[in-house]
């Protein structure tokens, strides 16, 4: 798949990326990168810890890279938790999470599409 499929697939803005980045091939590059960055995964193990501080510093993290890569859906549901954990509580924000997780798999199956 080509990248601009890819960015269609999760349901992303190919050309304002494009247009920042420059180059097809550093979006491809920094797309990839993505698969191995821990903000998703420390989101989800500080959330079940009930670690609202590490958890809120997970999902801003995670909501700075989406913003800079142009995954927008991604971005939008990982702005929201991030709000919802500014105050350092996880309470209620099971339901917010489990829209992180499947706009994150989206962007993941999406992403691995490329490789």
């Amino acid at each position: 798949m080509t990248v601009k499929e890819c960015y269609e697939q999760m349901g992303s803005d190919y050309e304002s990326v494009l247009g920042r980045m420059g180059s097809e091939a550093m979006i491809k590059r920094f797309a990839l990168k993505f698969l191995q960055d821990p903000s998703f995964n420390n989101l989800k193990e500080n959330l079940e810890k009930n670690d609202g501080e590490e958890a809120f510093r997970a999902a801003h993290t995670l909501k700075g890279v989406c913003l800079n890569l142009g995954f927008d859906e991604l971005y939008e549901v990982s702005a929201e938790i991030t709000e919802k954990l500014r105050g350092k509580e996880t309470a209620g924000s099971e339901d917010m999470f489990q829209k992180v997780e499947e706009k994150y798999q989206k962007t993941v199956n999406a992403i691995k599409g490329l490789e």
